[in-house]
C-alpha cells in the first residue's frame, strides 16, 4: 500500500503502515531521476542552449550574459563535478560569443569576470549543498534505526492478535516521536500497550524506550495486568528521577497509555488499564461502540494521589469485533476553522457504509486519511493509529 500525503510517504513494514518523512532532497531527486537515472542535467544543459539561442537570434539586449545564472540553477540541483562542468560551459559559450560569432559588440571583461565568478561561487554553494544534504541523509538514517528500535516490527498475527498500525510524526524529518505501541504475548496470553509521552524530541523518545522495555518484560512474565500496569508507572516514576538527577529540563515528563490484555480463558472479554488516555473504541460488523471502562492517572503521576491506584477493567468484546486505539495526533487534529476531527463519528458511518471497514488494516487506513484531510495535512502532534482482534476472524477473498 502507497499512498502519498502531505507529510511523508507510506510503506508496509513487516504487517504495520509507517510513515517515513522525506526531505527536499530525496524528493528532488526522485522528482529529477528516470528508471533510477538523474537527469537534473538537462536543466542547466536547456538552460544553456536556450540562452545561447536567444541571444543569436534576437538583437534587442546583450542576453549571453545570462549564461551566469547557469551555474546557479546547476548548483542547486546537480554535484558538485556537473556544476563544475557547467561553469566551464558558460565561460567557453561567453567567450564563443564574445570572440567568434561577433554578431554584436564586445562584451567585454568586465561580463566574463561576472561568469567566472559566478561558476566559481556556484561550485563552492553546490559542495556545501551536497555535504549537508550527505548529513541529512546520516541522520535520517539515525532517526529510522532509533524507530525500528523502539517501534520493533512485529509479525503478522502476532500472539493470536490480526494487527495494524499507522505512525506518523509530527516532524516528519525526525521520523520518529513520543508514541509507542507494542504487542506482547506470553504464558499468561497476550498484552498491548499503545501511549503517549507527553512532550516531543528525544526525550519523549527516551520515555517511550524506557516504557516498551518494561512492558516487553513485565507483559511476558507476570500473570496479573495489573502488576504489569504498576511496573509501568514504577519505571515511569524511575525515569523521572533518573532524567532530573540529570538535570534535565524534561524530568517531569508523564505519559498516557492504554493497556490491553487478551486472556486465553476469555474468548469474549479482554482486560483493560487506561492512564490518561483516550479509552478504545470496539469496532465491529454492528457497529462502534465506547467500551465502559474507568481512567486513572497518566503513568508517572501517582504521586499525585494517595497511591498507586490502578483500575483494571473488565470488558466484553466480541470475536468479530477490533480494539481501535489512537492518540493525541488523532483526537486533537483541528481543521482550518478550528473544529476537531470526531474520528468515531467517522468510523461508525464507513462501518455502516460497509462493515467489512471493521479489519483493523481498513480501520487504521480510513482513520489516518480522515485524520490528514481533516487537518489539511498538517499534524500537530505525533500520530498513532492502532487497531487489533483476534484472530480467527474470516477474512473476504479480496479486499476492494
Amino acid at each position: 500500500m502507497r499512498r502519498p500525503v502531505r507529510r511523508g510517504r507510506w510503506e508496509p513494514v513487516g504487517g504495520l503502515v509507517r510513515a517515513a518523512g522525506r526531505g527536499d532532497a530525496v524528493s528532488r531527486h526522485e522528482l529529477l531521476s528516470v528508471r533510477g537515472h538523474s537527469v537534473a542535467w538537462l536543466v542547466p544543459l536547456l538552460m544553456l542552449g536556450g540562452i545561447v539561442v536567444v541571444d543569436v537570434t534576437t538583437d534587442v539586449f546583450q542576453f549571453i550574459a545570462w549564461t551566469v545564472l547557469v551555474p546557479g540553477v546547476a548548483a542547486a540541483i546537480c554535484g558538485v563535478w556537473s556544476t563544475a562542468l557547467f561553469s566551464v560551459l558558460s565561460i567557453v559559450v561567453y567567450l564563443l560569443a564574445d570572440m567568434v560569432w561577433q554578431h554584436r559588440a564586445e562584451t567585454g571583461l568586465p561580463g566574463l569576470m561576472l561568469v567566472v565568478i559566478g561558476g566559481a561561487v556556484a561550485v563552492v554553494a553546490a559542495a556545501v549543498r551536497v555535504r549537508g544534504e550527505r548529513h541529512m541523509t546520516h541522520m535520517r538514517d539515525i532517526a529510522e534505526t532509533t524507530r525500528r528500535t523502539v517501534l520493533r516490527p512485529l509479525p503478522v498475527d502476532f500472539g493470536g492478535l490480526e494487527h495494524a498500525a499507522v505512525y506518523l510524526a509530527a516532524d516528519s524529518e525526525a521520523r520518529v516521536g513520543g508514541d509507542f505501541y507494542d504487542i506482547q504475548p506470553g504464558p499468561h496470553g497476550t498484552r498491548v500497550l499503545v501511549g503517549d509521552v507527553q512532550g516531543k524530541g528525544l526525550g519523549a523518545v527516551d520515555a517511550a524506550a524506557a516504557l516498551l522495555g518494561t512492558f516487553r518484560e513485565a507483559a511476558y512474565h507476570e500473570a496479573d495486568l495489573a502488576v504489569v500496569a504498576r511496573r509501568l508507572e514504577t519505571r515511569m516514576l524511575r525515569h523521572r528521577a533518573h532524567t532530573a538527577a540529570l538535570g534535565r529540563s524534561d524530568g517531569d515528563r508523564f505519559a498516557t497509555a492504554v493497556l490491553v490484555g487478551f486472556r486465553p480463558g476469555l474468548p469474549d472479554a479482554v482486560e483493560i488499564a487506561v492512564f490518561g488516555h483516550e479509552p478504545p473504541l470496539a469496532v465491529g460488523p454492528r457497529g462502534v461502540r465506547a467500551l465502559p471502562v474507568v481512567g486513572g492517572l497518566p503513568l508517572g503521576m501517582s504521586d499525585l494521589g494517595p497511591g498507586p491506584v490502578v483500575s483494571v477493567n473488565r470488558a466484553a468484546l466480541a470475536a468479530d469485533e477490533a480494539l481501535l486505539l489512537v492518540t493525541d495526533g488523532v483526537t486533537e487534529a483541528r481543521d482550518p476553522e478550528g473544529g476537531f476531527y470526531r474520528h468515531g463519528e467517522a468510523v461508525a458511518a464507513a462501518v455502516a457504509a460497509d462493515p467489512a471497514n471493521a479489519a483493523p488494516a481498513r480501520l487504521v487506513t480510513f482513520v489516518r486519511d480522515g485524520t490528514l484531510r481533516h487537518c489539511r495535512g498538517r499534524l500537530a502532534d505525533d500520530t498513532t493509529v492502532f487497531a487489533v482482534r483476534r484472530v480467527g476472524v474470516r477474512r473476504p477473498s479480496v479486499w476492494p
